[in-house]
């Protein structure tokens, strides 16, 4: 039995040895071979045999195990149905709720507030209106907004303008949800830069992007009855019935 765990320690540590040096000669021919490729955070086996994943930042691409080829796409598991790659980077940028950075965003209160939900919003964006307009149907609630100005020039002084009125939470609501634009305003705006920071590092791509206190990300406009559903799941409460 001690001669078995002696064999089988001694196994692992070779194919560790083994793996580590396959890392260092894709990373050593990728770098050599193309030279944006030179700062790679990590490598790794892909359930493919002899496909390897390449990972700089949360950007994926593929290469055999002499790095000399290298695909950018999506690696799809067929007989799962599941699409590796998208499982992947939603691992990758998954955002933990208790660290968001809650001081950059409005808070808006409903009712007793106890459930949580955040969610990235453009003030330009049609679909986080009905999104907004939606939302007055929930209840119980606390929403966490942070002011996401992607889409258009004007964004960013519409932004700045709800961030910067007297009354942030009113202000958003007026715009989003009455078409009560904010009057114009200046204040310190830097929460607006980091909020646009913290969405390029999580890969938050479009508005709305809802995200549920039990870390659940949901990209795009979703109605009252399935925040419900989410916020019940994430809070292992019943839904609650809505208007």
């Amino acid at each position: 039995m001690k001669l078995t765990t002696t064999l089988l320690t001694l196994a692992a540590a070779t194919l560790s040895l083994c793996a580590t040096a396959q890392e260092a000669d894709i990373r050593k021919a990728l770098a050599e071979r193309i030279p944006q490729m030179d700062k790679i955070d990590e490598v790794r086996p892909t359930p493919m045999a002899g496909l390897y994943e390449v990972r700089i930042g949360t950007d994926l691409f593929y290469t055999d195990a002499k790095g000399n080829y290298v695909i950018q796409g999506e690696l799809i598991d067929a007989k799962a149905r599941r699409n590796l790659t998208e499982d992947r980077i939603n691992k990758l940028t998954a955002v933990n709720f208790a660290a968001l950075p809650l001081k950059d965003a409005i808070t808006i209160v409903r009712g007793d507030g106890k459930r949580k939900v955040a969610v990235f919003e453009d003030p330009n964006c049609g679909y986080c209106k009905r999104f907004e307009r939606d939302m007055q149907n929930v209840n119980n609630v606390t929403v966490y907004l942070f002011l996401y100005p992607i889409l258009s020039p004007d964004s960013a002084e519409k932004s700045r303008n709800i961030w910067c009125a007297k009354d942030k939470a009113g202000a958003w609501q007026d715009h989003m949800v009455r078409d009560k634009h904010a009057a114009a305003a200046s204040c310190d705006t830097s929460a607006l830069q980091r909020n646009l920071a913290f969405g390029k590092k999580y890969k938050i791509t479009g508005t709305p992007t809802v995200i549920f206190a039990n870390g659940t990300r949901v990209p795009g406009a979703i109605g009252a009855q399935e925040v419900e559903k989410r916020l019940a799941e994430a809070s292992n409460e019943a839904p609650a019935t809505t208007n």
